[in-house]
């Protein structure tokens, strides 16, 4: 069996971590920019990061 290829990663525009792709972004990567509902929900709520 051949070696898997290494998953595209990001930095979360929130926390600043790296995250990996997720097969449930597959149609959404280019616009997905956090790695976690909470840091997606405390950004619209206008909280500086961590």
């Amino acid at each position: 069996m051949p070696a898997r290829a290494p998953l595209p990663t990001k930095l979360c525009t929130y926390c600043g971590r790296p995250f990996t792709w997720r097969r449930k972004w597959r149609r959404d990567w280019d616009v997905v920019r956090y790695c976690s509902e909470r840091c997606r929900r405390s950004s619209r709520l206008g909280r500086a990061g961590q």
